[in-house]
């Protein structure tokens, strides 16, 4: 099982939200889930904003996940010199046992054409900074995902998933 997860931060509070999928072009999640954080600490001025690993990790805890991969909003690197993101923090926390692939609509200075991968014509690129996984695998399984649009269908529904209050 694959998971792409999305995390959406209200004042103190957060909700995590996954979506799960075994194949890359599927249409529709294979199972969703949703945990709710009642206590966010405020991102720290001009340090890396890290307070969606925890929101991550208790969603894989409270629901019982053991993913072959994440798929998720941000970036694992945020240049082509490797430096750390918010995604090889989670990738570290889950001991390198699970890849992590960082899908992000923004672009950083520091990460060239090499991280962009094209999911529709005429629109902006996708960057995609990876870890446990090879580049050119990351930039392929994207490509494949369902939707026609630049975000991937699963993405976005995590997203939804994430922002939706019931």
């Amino acid at each position: 099982m694959k998971l792409a997860v999305a995390v959406l931060f209200d004042s103190t509070q957060a909700r995590a939200a996954a979506v799960a999928f075994d194949a890359w072009d599927a249409a529709e999640a294979t199972k969703t889930f949703v945990s709710h954080i009642t206590h966010v600490e405020k991102a720290p001025r001009g340090a890396l904003d890290l307070r969606e690993l925890p929101c991550v990790m208790q969603l894989l805890r409270e629901h019982d996940l053991e993913p072959e991969l994440i798929l998720m909003d941000g970036f694992v690197h945020l240049d082509a010199d490797e430096t750390p993101g918010l995604g090889l923090h989670l990738y570290q926390a889950l001991g390198g046992k699970v890849p992590v692939i960082g899908v992000s609509k923004k672009g950083l200075p520091g990460l060239s054409t090499q991280f962009e991968v094209m999911r529709e014509e005429e629109t902006p690129p996708l960057l995609v900074t990876c870890a446990g996984i090879d580049i050119g695998a990351a930039k392929a399984r994207l490509r494949a995902m369902h939707g026609r649009k630049r975000v991937p269908t699963l993405m976005k529904l995590a997203t939804r998933l994430a922002k939706n209050k019931d």
